[in-house]
């Protein structure tokens, strides 16, 4: 296996350790004159060091030549399971930072792209790579993931709602990549209707 693909598993890894670190029940801090449990802030650093093996395991396949199957397959399933664990406990009684109808409308997207992707595979014999629109979703949901963890800490202050100006740039982003996958690949139902 190559060191792409072992950052991206890794990744997958570090899912039931941020979940895990979420349940928990540590005390707070306050930071900046915003309180924040400290389980979340040990989440958000798992969470943001997983992100991080998301661009790193891209940048070294891409430099190296290292792309595969397997990473073109496991690399945005990795980020669709650590995001959505993100989001859902996001939602939750303790946190209470997501809507949950955004939640559903990006877990959902998540579903029918996902698949689209393995009725390609079926058809064609061939593993999609993430495109453009969906990776700049996954990038703003990954951010608005981590500034929500900590509770819109630095943004507090001045006023701005920073975490969920990404959610919802990430969720502009879900629908139109949605669409435009769905848009791109539709000779895959031709024979279906």
């Amino acid at each position: 296996m190559n060191l792409p693909n072992k950052l991206t598993v890794f990744r997958m890894v570090l899912i039931p350790v941020f979940l895990l670190l979420m349940l928990l029940q540590m005390g707070s801090v306050v930071i900046a004159g915003t309180r924040l449990p400290i389980n979340q802030g040990l989440a958000a650093i798992v969470f943001i060091v997983a992100a991080l093996t998301d661009f790193l395991d891209g940048q070294i396949a891409r430099r190296q030549h290292l792309i595969t199957n397997f990473g073109k397959f496991a690399d945005p399933l990795a980020d669709k399971l650590l995001v959505l664990t993100a989001l859902i406990m996001l939602i939750g009684p303790t946190t209470n930072r997501v809507p949950a109808w955004i939640a559903a409308v990006i877990v959902c997207r998540e579903l029918a792209v996902t698949g689209l992707r393995l009725i390609i595979v079926e058809n064609n014999g061939q593993v999609v790579a993430a495109a453009w629109p969906g990776k700049i979703k996954t990038f703003f949901e990954m951010i608005a993931v981590v500034i929500l963890l900590l509770n819109n800490v630095i943004f507090n202050n001045i006023g701005v709602p920073a975490g969920m100006i990404c959610l919802y740039i990430a969720l502009i982003a879900a629908i139109y990549s949605g669409i435009d996958y769905f848009v791109k690949n539709r000779s895959v139902f031709a024979d279906s209707f």
